[in-house]
Parts: C-alpha cells; sequence; structure tokens
C-alpha cells in the first residue's frame, strides 16, 4: 500500500509524463507510422490521435494499470484529451481496479425461478408485455446494471407502467399511428419505456445509436441526419444536450417536428390508445455507418415474433434461462436477441451498458458467474477483448459453468479467436461445448442459423489453392499449412431455408461457394421508403443476405461479402463516400483511396485501413496529410482508421473501367508490397488482363461445363425414360421387368458419369421378405435403389400417383403400393393391407420422411413402415443415400455431376408387435441413419 501511496503522490509533472507516454505507448502500437509529438495535453483522443472506442478502453486499463488505480466509465466516456485523463488520474483514489469486481451484487437473484409458459397466443410485442404483466407482473424482468450501484431490478408491471406513461406523452405531442419516432439514448431505463412507449402510441421505432460523448453530438447528428429523413421521423427522443440542434435537425429533417427528452413525455396513462395488429410495423432496424442511402429494413410483429420463436424452439428457451448482456439495444442482436427474447420467455436478463465492457470486459464474466447465467452473446471483437485486456489475477475464483450458450455472431468469427477462448476459459468452467457461431442479419429480424446444441465450434479446414481457382471447398489434408479455415455458423432455423447460388441463380452443391440467400417467416417485406434496394433484395421469393458462403454437412460457412462493406466492431463501414472526401483532400491523388478492412493475423479482427495515393515526399507534410485523413475518416465514419497509409502513385489497383478493386488492394497491403518499384507498362497490362481476365474465364467455363453436363443428363434420361418405360409395360414377368429397370438405372448413372458407391451389400444376402427404409433427398433416390437392391421389392407411394396415366401405369407394372395420406380411415386401411403383403413375403420399401426436401437434412419419420414391420414380424433394413441431393435437389430438373453412395445398415428386428415395437423400430432405424448421413436432425420441424 505505501507503494501506490508513493506513485498517486508523485509530482504533477511527473503524473503527466507518465500519462503521456502511456498514451504514446499505445498509439504507436495502432499508428506505427505516427508522430509522437502530435501526442500532447489537449489533443483531441479521437480526432487527432485516431483512439476509437476499443482503444480508448485499452488506454484506461493500462492508466489503470500504471497508476494502481480505479477510474470510472464515465470518466472513460466523458474524456476528451490526455488533460482530462489526468484530472481523472489525480482525483482517482488508490484502490486494486479489479477488486470489486468479485463482490457479489446485494441484488443479485438468489435462486432461479421455476419455469413458466410463454405467450405463444401472441401477436404483438405489446401483446407480449401484457400477457406477462396479467399472468406475472411482479415478476423481474431484468436487472440493469448502472456504474458500480448495485443492479436494478425492473419488474413486468414496471416496464408497462414506464411505457405507457412515454406513450401518454407522444399522443399529448401528437404522434399519430404509423408515424415513426426515433431513439437516440443509452442502454438503461428511459431507452425501455421508450421503446414500447412508442409501440403502445400505434408508431414506429426507429433506433439510433448514441453518441460515444456528449461533445460528439452535433456531428453525429449531423451523420444521422440521412436515416432521420429517410424515416421520416416526426419526433426525437434523445438527451437534453440535443435541444439546442433542433433547428439544424430540422432544417435537414423536414419532418421532424419535436426533440424531446425521456422526461418530458412522462404523462398519467391514456386510457384509449390505439389498435395495434400483427402486420403493424414493430420497428425499423437502419443498418449502421454512413451511406448516402440509408437502409431501413422493415420488421412487423409477426416477423420479430416469428424470428424470436424459431430461434427459442433452438435453443430450447425457457424462464429459468438467464441472459447476461452488454449487446446496444439499438443493434437487432441487443434489441431482438437478448432484450425482446429474454422478455417473450420471461428469461431473467442481466442488463449492462456497452461501455460498462468496454472498459472492463471481466465485468461481463463476472455477472455470469454471480447471476449464474446460461445464455450470452457478443461479436468476436469482444471474446478478443477478454483474451487480450483481462489479466489472470482478474478472473481468481470465476466459475463460467452455468453457461450453456455462448453465442459468437454479427461478425466474421475467427477460428484462432475460438480456439484460444476456449482454450483460456476452459479453465474457469466454461464447457468446450457452449460457444456457438451464428449467423444473422436485420432483413431476417436477428437469427438464420445456430449450431446444435451441444455440439460446439466446427472449423473446417479446405485447400487454398483449389478453393481460390475453383471456389471448391474441398477438406483439406491434417499437416496441410497453407489450409483455409472457416468456422461453421450454424444450420437454418426451423421454419426457414439457406441455398447457395451461381450469378444465374441456379442452386450449387454443396461445398461450392456462391451467393448466399434465405426465406422464411421473418423475412422482411423489404426496406423502408427505398423501392430500389428493395428491389435488389428480392431474387423472386429468396432474399440475398449480400454474403459468399458454402454449405456443407447443413452447415452454413460465411467466406467473405459480396459488396466492400467493412464490419468493424458490430458496424457495417461503406466506403464510397469516405473515399470520395479523402480524395479531396490537397496532397491526395483525386479517385486514388481505397478503404478496406483487414483482418488482424494476432487477433482475429478487422482492422480499419486508409489507402490514400500522394506524391508528397516530405515527412512533415506526409504526417499532416495522415492527421487530416483521420479527421475526415472519423467525421463521416464516426472512428478512426486503424491505420492510414500513404502510397506512391499507381499503387492502388483498378479495374479497366476504373473502380477500386479493393480486395485486389488489400491483398497488396497484406503482403507489404506497398511502394515496390513500378513494373514496366507491359508487365502491368500483362498482369491486369491476367488478374481480370483469369477469373472471368474460370467462371465463364465453370458455367459452361454445368450448363452442357445439365443438358447432357437431361438427354440421357429422355432417351432412356421411354424404352425402359415401355419395356416395363409390355413384359410379361415381374423378374424381366425388374432386370430391365436395373440395368437401365445402372446404366444412366454409368453414363452421366456418377460414380454409385455400395457399402453393405452382405446384408442383402439371404430370403426373406425386408421392410426397407431409406432417407429421401433427392428425385434420383428410386434410381440409385433400384441399382442398387438385387431384388424386387414394392415402393410404398401417395396414392396421387395412382391417377397419373404415364407415372401411374409404370408403378402399378413394378408392383407399387399406393396409401391414402388424407383420409384416415382409408389410410387405416392401406396400411392393414401392405402388413398382410409383407407377412406374405414381399419387401417393401419406404421413404418413411413422407416426402423431399432441398436443405440438408433428416425429418421425422411417419410411422407405416414399422407398424408393417411389426405387425408381420420381419426385419427393417435401414438404408442411408448421400449425394443424391447435390447432383438434382427437390425443386429443380437441373442436374449436376457429383458422386453417390449407398450404406446399407444392419437389419432391426421387431421386438414385439404392438404400437410401443413399432415406435422403438423406426427411433432405432432413425438414428442409425442419421448417424451415417452427417446432415441435420430436423424431426422438431414438420414435414
Amino acid at each position: 500500500m505505501t507503494r501506490q501511496t508513493h506513485r498517486v503522490s508523485n509530482t504533477d509533472a511527473d503524473l503527466q509524463q507518465r500519462l503521456l507516454d502511456t498514451v504514446r505507448a499505445l498509439r504507436h502500437e495502432l499508428h506505427p507510422d505516427s508522430d509522437d509529438s502530435e501526442v500532447q495535453l489537449d489533443a483531441a483522443l479521437e480526432r487527432e490521435l485516431g483512439f476509437d472506442s476499443l482503444s480508448r478502453a485499452e488506454l484506461l486499463a493500462r492508466l489503470e494499470r500504471e497508476f494502481h488505480i480505479g477510474l470510472s466509465e464515465q470518466q472513460l466516456a466523458s474524456a476528451e484529451t490526455p488533460r482530462d485523463l489526468l484530472r481523472a488520474v489525480t482525483r482517482a483514489a488508490p484502490q486494486l481496479a479489479q477488486k470489486r469486481e468479485r463482490s457479489p451484487p446485494a441484488a443479485a437473484p438468489a435462486n432461479r425461478p421455476e419455469a413458466r409458459a410463454a405467450p405463444h397466443e401472441a401477436t404483438t410485442l405489446t401483446g407480449v408485455l401484457d400477457w406477462h404483466v396479467q399472468t406475472q407482473p411482479e415478476r423481474v424482468q431484468l436487472y440493469l446494471y448502472d456504474e458500480d450501484a448495485d443492479p436494478q431490478p425492473i419488474s413486468y408491471q414496471a416496464l408497462r407502467d414506464g411505457a405507457l406513461a412515454i406513450a401518454a406523452g407522444l399522443l399529448a405531442h401528437g404522434v399519430k399511428p404509423g408515424q415513426t419516432v426515433a431513439i437516440m439514448l443509452p442502454t438503461g431505463r428511459d431507452y425501455l419505456g421508450c421503446f414500447f412507449g412508442i409501440l403502445y402510441a400505434g408508431a414506429i421505432p426507429v433506433p439510433i445509436y448514441p453518441p460515444a460523448r456528449p461533445s460528439q453530438l452535433e456531428e453525429h447528428l449531423q451523420r444521422h441526419a440521412g436515416i432521420l429523413a429517410n424515416a421520416a421521423a416526426v419526433l426525437l427522443i434523445t438527451m437534453s444536450e440535443a435541444r439546442s440542434l433542433a433547428r439544424l435537425l430540422k432544417s435537414r429533417v423536414q419532418t421532424l417536428d419535436t426533440i424531446v427528452t425521456p422526461d418530458d413525455l412522462h404523462r398519467e396513462p391514456a386510457t384509449l390508445l390505439p389498435p395495434i395488429t400483427s402486420q403493424d410495423i414493430a420497428f425499423i432496424q437502419y443498418t449502421s455507418g454512413s451511406t448516402d442511402q440509408p437502409k431501413g429494413v422493415v420488421l412487423r410483429h409477426a416477423d420479430l415474433l416469428a424470428n424470436i420463436r424459431a430461434m427459442g424452439h433452438a435453443i430450447r428457451a425457457d424462464s429459468t434461462d438467464v441472459f447476461v448482456s452488454w449487446l446496444p439495444l439499438y443493434h437487432d442482436m441487443g434489441l431482438i436477441g437478448a432484450w425482446l427474447g429474454s422478455l417473450y420467455y420471461a428469461m431473467t436478463l442481466i442488463l449492462m451498458s456497452p461501455l460498462t465492457f468496454l472498459s472492463r470486459p471481466q465485468r461481463w464474466l463476472w455477472a455470469v458467474h454471480h447471476h449464474r447465467g446460461t445464455i450470452s452473446a457478443g461479436p468476436n471483437f469482444a471474446y478478443e477483448l477478454c483474451l487480450s485486456r483481462i489479466p489472470d489475477e482478474a478472473l481468481a475464483g470465476l466459475d463460467l459453468g452455468s453457461l450453456r450458450l455462448l453465442f459468437s455472431g454479427a461478425e466474421p468469427v475467427s477460428p484462432q479467436t475460438v480456439r484460444r477462448f476456449n482454450q483460456r476459459f476452459g479453465h474457469y468452467g466454461l464447457h468446450p461445448t457452449t460457444l456457438a457461431p451464428v449467423y444473422g442479419l436485420a432483413e431476417a429480424a436477428v437469427g438464420l442459423a445456430f449450431p446444435p446444441l451441444g455440439r460446439g465450434p466446427l472449423i473446417d479446414r479446405i485447400e487454398r489453392d483449389i478453393f481460390m481457382q475453383q471456389h471448391r471447398a474441398q477438406p483439406a489434408a491434417g499437416d496441410d499449412a497453407k489450409a483455409l479455415e472457416y468456422v461453421a455458423c450454424g444450420q437454418p432455423l426451423p421454419g426457414y431455408e439457406l441455398r447457395v447460388v451461381d450469378d444465374s441463380s441456379r442452386e450449387l452443391p454443396e461445398r461450392q461457394q456462391g451467393r448466399l440467400q434465405f426465406r422464411g417467416p421473418s423475412a422482411t417485406s423489404g426496406y423502408y421508403r427505398n423501392p430500389e434496394a428493395t428491389r435488389a433484395l428480392f431474387d423472386d421469393t429468396w432474399l440475398e443476405t449480400g454474403d459468399l458462403a458454402y454449405i456443407a454437412g447443413g452447415d452454413v460457412y460465411l467466406t467473405s461479402r459480396i459488396k466492400d462493406v467493412i464490419i468493424r466492431g458490430g458496424r457495417n463501414i461503406y466506403p464510397y463516400e469516405t473515399e470520395h472526401a479523402i480524395g479531396e483532400l490537397e496532397g491526395v491523388r483525386k479517385g486514388c483511396v481505397a478503404i478496406f478492412g483487414s483482418v488482424d493475423p494476432e487477433s482475429g479482427t478487422e482492422r480499419l485501413v486508409v489507402m490514400a495515393e500522394t506524391r508528397l515526399t516530405d515527412s512533415a507534410a506526409r504526417a499532416d496529410l495522415q492527421t487530416r485523413i483521420r479527421h475526415t475518416s472519423h467525421d463521416l465514419l464516426g472512428m478512426p482508421p486503424d491505420n492510414v497509409v500513404l502510397a506512391p502513385p499507381r499503387t492502388i489497383l483498378k479495374t479497366s473501367s476504373g473502380k477500386i478493386r479493393r480486395p485486389a488492394t488489400r491483398e497488396l497491403y497484406e503482403q507489404g508490397r506497398i511502394g515496390d518499384k513500378p513494373r514496366p507498362v507491359w508487365w502491368q497490362i500483362a498482369r491486369l488482363i491476367s488478374a481480370s481476365l483469369l477469373p472471368e474465364t474460370r467462371r465463364i467455363g465453370r458455367s459452361l461445363r454445368q450448363l452442357m453436363y445439365a443438358a447432357y443428363g437431361q438427354l440421357l434420361f429422355w432417351l432412356l425414360a421411354p424404352v425402359i418405360w415401355t419395356l416395363v409395360v409390355i413384359l410379361p414377368r415381374e423378374s424381366w421387368r425388374w432386370a430391365v429397370m436395373r440395368r437401365g438405372a445402372r446404366l444412366l448413372l454409368r453414363l452421366a458419369g456418377v460414380p454409385l458407391q455400395v457399402h453393405g451389400t452382405e446384408r442383402l444376402a439371404g430370403d426373406g421378405a425386408r421392410v426397407i427404409v431409406a432417407n429421401h433427398a433427392s428425385y434420383l433416390d428410386g434410381i440409385v435403389l433400384v441399382a442398387t437392391l438385387d431384388r424386387p421389392f414394392s415402393f410404398i407411394a401417395k396414392r396421387e400417383l395412382q391417377s397419373q396415366w404415364l407415372a401411374g401405369l409404370f408403378l402399378k407394372r413394378i408392383g407399387t403400393r399406393f396409401v391414402e395420406r388424407f383420409d384416415k380411415q382409408k389410410g387405416m386401411l392401406d396400411a392393414r393391407r401392405i402388413a398382410e403383403l409383407a407377412g406374405r413375403g414381399r419387401s417393401l420399401l419406404f421413404f418413411p420422411e413422407g416426402t423431399l426436401r432441398r436443405m440438408p437434412g433428416l425429418m421425422a419419420f411417419h410411422m407405416g413402415a414399422f407398424a408393417a414391420a411389426a405387425q408381420a414380424d420381419i426385419p427393417v433394413l435401414p438404408i442411408t443415400l448421400r449425394g443424391t441431393r447435390s447432383i438434382l435437389r427437390g425443386d429443380t430438373w437441373f442436374p449436376r455431376h457429383g458422386a453417390v453412395s449407398v450404406l446399407i445398415g444392419e437389419p432391426i428386428a421387431p421386438d414385439g408387435s404392438d404400437w410401443a415395437a413399432a415406435v422403438r423400430l423406426r427411433d432405432t432405424a432413425r438414428n442409425r441413419i442419421l448417424k451415417q448421413l452427417g446432415e441435420p436432425d430436423l424431426a422438431g420441424e414438420l414435414s
């Protein structure tokens, strides 16, 4: 303690020098080419020194370690210059900054409540809150953390009372149903009440992220005037400091009538509120970042509830869960995933501000410990921050064993981060299957793909050269040091579909990279007042995600973004406007600026890089230009770049039409080739031609090969099908008919170049009837089974096919039995006849899923096959088909080249003739097929 007292009682000059040295050291790490002389007491931390919110949090931590003090989150938020930090250090009492992290909060719930029902009949968000108030008004919905104070409990009743008071104020200000109201507030009680207050008033909330510091309010509002104008906001709820800017904003946003604070809105609750329906807009989610054409995703009440229910079903959420979140409420992951999802399922939500996490990431983990949190979430940078910013001594006694799900989403997931986080925090009780990379986007509300519960992260290693040239994700050898790695981001939520398509919107087979599209119950209807962007969003019934990806084993692997949007700290950054503005600066070659994201190989996070061409050679002039570029970037993007690179002329690569080739320029930067001596003109031309034509030639070649193969496959089928159909119809003996079919099926596969591998043929030996069951992935399945099985059997098919002349006649001639699907009484009679047929020694073939779907996964099995086997006392033979879906999906007649494997399992003998025995047969057969299939288990979805 004596040493600490000595440290904080040194002279002001010593304190000042040590503080500036700390600032300089960190700035040099962030910006190696910066001028140390710029670090002065009154230099702006963000605009002049380039410290964004994350680097400011790192600076705060270093100052705490240097001076053995504890600084508050408010000091982090309000400090504008090193002088502000010096005052904070001087005033701070000597204490160990981590000491308070391990004392349990007084208001933490002692015991987890019993599981309760959820409002599954509710059709609106307000209906959800009303349901909880009616059934459990005093139940705590969330605990709100504020600095070091004990967490503040907010019940369902208190939440609605506050919302109704805000709604009354909005109505008093003349807000009408269907109008938009913007919220620009930090995480807190006011935000919660205002969001639901706007809904109760019949209006539409438009969340906008607040400025990090009050002094940034003016430039922040100017930057977001475009969003307010596009939303046609009539009222803005924000902090009191914004009132002085009302005139400025009203001149930019003609619809904006009023700027108010939450206190201005509180009234006695209104007795009559506007009606709200499931098809009303619940809120508009604007993509963050700077863009000339704001895109506000329209999300209706029905969309949100559909997505919340799908996510809850996937993770088996209920009221015994405890969700710990620091995610901002202006972002869909924090607003919908954390708050509204917790509210729906009556989870206890532990809510802290993003600033709390940024200033001391360990508080997030200790909140999990104290409250025995079961679910939490964060983007990749949050996990990196925990790895880099939390010292071991701050974790003594930490227990993360209560967590069952720790989502990682909202930005690219780094394989290195996943491994390192699991390795380090496994020592603190974190189970290796808890971390769950997920995928979602605002256009789907929030969630789109989650991994199976309990599986843990899945990392795919693929051949680099094959992927770069052919866009095919071929698994790499274990010792391949050049292999690319991608993290599986989950499988589609129940009711949702994903597909990967080529440039012609034709679906690609597994492990082929293309454009990722989705559809599902919460898909947005479009962008608010932006018909052009809405048209670009849709491809028939599918929506574009803007991502490139491939699918393998039912999981989606994201590889890159189609456009040049940069995701940093959970925000989308659009480079075009800023590139233009920097190009206007004196000393910069106009049109020769590139902004891109580059992954830091050590941390796995994406860094923001600005590269500008200049002819300046004087060091002072170059340093001044770098400072001006940082200022411009900060003004337009709301954050400083991580690196400003001044490059010689003709460094930045362009297309023949003059467009910036950002990926190629990024590659140049990452290879350290900036400033290399220019090559001869002929060499540059040859390189440009090679770089631009070779990929296009390959793409065209792939498309032509696919078209030619598809045409060849169709030709083969239509040449063989009439011959085989005719022979089957006219031949008098069943054995002859099956011989023709079998040879025709094998000939078709062989001529189509489809390798057929059959495993377990010895299990077909022997006499006696079997009930054969197989998964159903494609219309090719029947052909493959005919080519594989060495004896006649009876297909069991839906009765509708019996009335079709061509198909019905053919199926009757090969012994197909038809069953009624819709008339229960007739269906029971058909089932008895089939059981009798099996008892007479006839083998039967069922596709017990009853139908097929284009997405990978094994659906629930119907009972017919297993009831017949149990009643006839004959074994079930499970067969697994792999590869047929990639060749020919259920919703297309465009075949693609591929291979097929057939895995014949051990026969399963029934252990009785009753219903229970049939259920056991079904479950055993399905589990064996699922284990061999390697696709998702979709038993919980409706077939």
